[in-house]
């Protein structure tokens, strides 16, 4: 067979992507998909919504079609959304930015984190330090960037990380420290405790931050905290988000950076040479979704928050356990009073379509090999659909339990 090339190999290793003999292996993303496809199961898999986020933000990217905004927009986003992103940290969360020096456009969150790491990851000896389960692409970013993860776990059924264990994974060689939060794929917002300490040690590290906040309207109880807004913090975090998960406009690929501008400039600088640039009519129409008003964000939030509710309804009617995710589109529920002896998450998930015609991810899909043991009878679902569409999967998922001896 032909050897995979060096770049492809490191990151279909660090993304689990590789078999035992080397070839290239489907995600489980892709293979329950299909299985709902094929099924005629509710896909509550994977993370994006079925229905249109707020009109006003529809009607400017027509407008910005129709207006000729067609062409390629400047390398670091057009003025407006560069403007528009720096007012909204300012609005939110008292963060002042500069539009011009300290706020960079990418295609959606996860270039913005390939290009992070690409650009700041310095030789192959630096370490980047993420909570597990982390998000799929870090691994394979990580790979990509040639430096080495190390992994901090998260613990049922809240999933905050142990001090101590944060405490031991970042050293003299971590060069970034990556925060999820609201975290995907558990649905956690980590605690202030958690957040001042990995600003602790990166300060006594001279490690660098990089946060994914793309859930960041997302919060169920209380407002987001970025780590940017703490002092310590400021000068040495780069914070990444995007216009997706707010807006349910995740096929648009609108996404962004925001922090110190010498470390945006060395971001760009790798950025240009990726994408170059994203969609101009897209980040005209984000540019007014962020204007928007604070009750358009709140009810966003609370929309969420009701299909979280109606979700669990049916997950403990089936006999799951339940860990309510405090944001995010996830929850993550406990299936081991439901499984035969012998069957793990993955086995389970691929039998669920036939007995609740449901599909959900296995929480191992999330985890490296060794540590997928600790997270064997955990199911991922995702609640950004519908709300009739999670009524029908709580009341078929419900029915799981009928079924039983």
């Amino acid at each position: 067979m032909r050897e995979i090339p060096g770049a492809w190999r490191r990151t279909a290793q660090g993304a689990g992507l590789l078999s035992a003999e080397g070839a290239a292996a489907p995600t489980i993303f892709a293979e329950m998909s299909a299985l709902a496809a094929q099924s005629g199961a509710i896909n509550l898999g994977q993370g994006f919504p079925d229905e249109d986020g707020p009109a006003a933000v529809i009607d400017a990217a027509r407008a910005a079609i129709a207006d000729g905004r067609n062409q390629y927009a400047p390398g670091r986003g057009v003025p407006a959304l560069l403007r528009a992103i720096a007012a909204h940290q300012e609005r939110f969360y008292g963060v002042s930015l500069d539009p011009d020096r300290e706020v960079v456009t990418t295609a959606g969150a996860t270039e913005a984190l390939a290009a992070t790491l690409l650009a700041l990851i310095d030789s192959p000896d630096d370490e980047v330090v993420v909570f597990e389960p982390y998000y799929d692409a870090y691994a394979a970013a990580v790979a990509l960037a040639g430096a080495r993860l190390v992994t901090v776990p998260l613990h049922w059924p809240d999933f905050q990380p142990d001090l101590d264990d944060l405490a031991a994974a970042v050293t003299d060689r971590t060069r970034i420290i990556l925060v999820n939060d609201p975290h995907n794929p558990t649905g956690a917002v980590f605690s202030a405790d958690v957040r001042a300490e990995i600003v602790r040690l990166a300060e006594r590290h001279d490690a660098l931050i990089v946060t994914d906040e793309v859930y960041e309207h997302l919060v169920f109880d209380g407002a987001h905290v970025p780590i940017a807004t703490y002092q310590a913090a400021a000068e040495r975090t780069l914070s990444i988000s995007s216009a997706g998960k707010t807006f349910s406009t995740t096929g648009w690929k609108i996404g962004w950076i925001t922090g110190p501008a010498d470390l945006i400039d060395a971001v760009l600088a790798v950025k240009q040479f990726l994408t170059y640039v994203c969609a101009t009519p897209f980040q005209d129409a984000i540019a007014v979704g962020l204007g928007l008003p604070d009750a358009v964000f709140a009810g966003i939030a609370a929309t969420l928050r009701a299909k979280r509710d109606r979700l669990a309804e049916g997950l403990n009617a089936a006999g799951f356990t339940v860990s309510t995710p405090a944001g995010s589109y996830f929850t993550v529920a406990d299936a081991a009073a439901l499984m035969e002896p012998g069957i793990d998450a993955a086995q389970f998930c691929r039998e669920l379509p036939a007995r609740a015609g449901v599909v959900a991810i296995p929480l191992t899909a999330f985890v490296a090999p060794e540590r997928r043991r600790d997270y064997a009878t955990l199911v991922r679902f995702a609640a950004c659909k519908r709300m009739e569409v999670i009524a029908e999967a709580s009341r078929r998922l419900a029915l799981i339990s009928a079924a039983r001896p």
